[in-house]
């Protein structure tokens, strides 16, 4: 096999996993700004996945929210998916929109609400079982505002105790996913805040414990790829949340603020082989001014644009390079394929896969959007709340 037939191949088999929360309305702390045609229940986010996953060929899964998500038959929400051939992918937990998690939710200092949080978390692997999803994604609003507030040694001990709780009732075949954040909403301390404390519990529980890198969730500068290549190393990078952000946790489309961090993550993954493994690919982005489909169509498009450059990259040569200590020519080495126009390549890979080559253009063209505006006519819109 050439290296370029190598090249699409990959691409072929990559997924990039899409959040149901995405096809709903957001915004920011000031304003949450309706969009005409939103979904207004999970199937509806389901069908517009779909258009996602047939105009680009890869985006066959999709992460559902507990509560927002929730239905009375969850087999039959993972039939409505497989009928318009997706699967459903991850299952998110929510312990941060209820006022009993002021103080906290895993990590509160009332045991009574430690108990409720945990018993929400076992119901979501209730629903993986039910759904048939292999992914339970925790990611904890936990922390404090002041000095002196909590125990921060007491807030780990009670952390461990309810990730240990909920990792034995996993099956053989599901893992746990802990996301780390940097800030927010707490401000002094957060009981997650960074790989290192999320590898630490991780490894402590076990192999069915990894760790989520969410790319908006860092300090400026931190050197992401190096976190990314430190967990492959250590077999501990369960998946990524793919957003951009300019400040803090934007939750823009992936690639918008810097595409060439995007392509830095993507060769670390490729060099680790991640592609090939068990590294989750998930969009964790909110669309609150542009239209939703189409953004996720191009976040989709993106990842795949910077995943083509990571692996066209001249490995013998940046190796040799490298060990001779050249390193001008090892950085043209990475320059020469982050510089490469590879939109041509994804074409010739959409065109054989039996795909418009244009998927922006398809989806335009595709009437879709003018369909679900005429349709969706009355009930609630989906949002953050619902």
């Amino acid at each position: 096999m050439t290296e370029r037939a190598a090249v699409k191949a990959a691409l072929k088999t990559q997924a990039v996993e899409t959040p149901s929360w995405a096809y709903g309305n957001s915004g920011t702390r000031f304003k949450v700004f309706a969009q005409q045609g939103v979904p207004r229940d999970p199937r509806e986010k389901l069908d517009d996945a779909a258009k996602v996953h047939e105009f680009t060929g890869v985006a066959p899964t999709v992460a559902l929210h507990i509560p927002w998500d929730k239905v009375d038959d969850y087999a039959a929400l993972a039939r409505h998916a497989e009928e318009r051939g997706l699967r459903l992918g991850a299952i998110n937990s929510n312990t941060f929109q209820d006022d009993d998690y002021r103080l906290g939710s895993v990590c509160h200092p009332d045991a009574a609400v430690r108990r409720k949080a945990v018993d929400h978390l076992l119901e979501c692997v209730d629903i993986m079982d039910a759904t048939g999803s292999k992914d339970l994604k925790l990611w904890f609003a936990d922390g404090t505002n002041y000095p002196g507030q909590d125990d921060i040694r007491a807030r780990q001990d009670r952390l461990a105790g309810a990730l240990a709780e909920v990792y034995e009732r996993l099956g053989d075949d599901q893992r746990m996913l802990l996301e780390y954040k940097l800030f927010e909403p707490a401000f002094y301390t957060t009981d997650v805040p960074d790989w290192g404390t999320a590898y630490a519990h991780c490894l402590k529980l076990g192999p069915k414990a990894q760790v989520v890198v969410d790319t908006g969730h860092h300090a400026p500068g931190t050197n992401i790829e190096f976190i990314v290549a430190t967990l492959l190393r250590e077999g501990k990078l369960g998946g990524f949340d793919f957003n951009s952000r300019f400040y803090a946790d934007d939750d823009l489309m992936v690639g918008a603020a810097d595409p060439f961090q995007l392509f830095r993550i993507m060769y670390e993954v490729v060099r680790g082989g991640g592609l090939s493994g068990d590294v989750a690919f998930m969009l964790d982005q909110c669309h609150n001014v542009e239209s939703k489909i189409p953004a996720i169509v191009r976040s989709v498009m993106n990842v795949q644009e910077a995943t083509a450059k990571a692996l066209l990259v001249d490995r013998e040569a940046l190796a040799a390079a490298q060990r001779e200590g050249d390193v001008l020519g090892a950085n043209a080495v990475l320059m020469d394929a982050f510089n490469t126009d590879v939109r041509p390549l994804l074409r010739e890979v959409r065109e054989e896969m039996g795909l418009d080559p244009d998927p922006m253009g398809a989806y335009a063209r595709s009437g879709w959007a003018e369909k679900i505006v005429a349709e969706r006519v009355g009930g609630r819109q989906a949002g953050w709340g619902a």
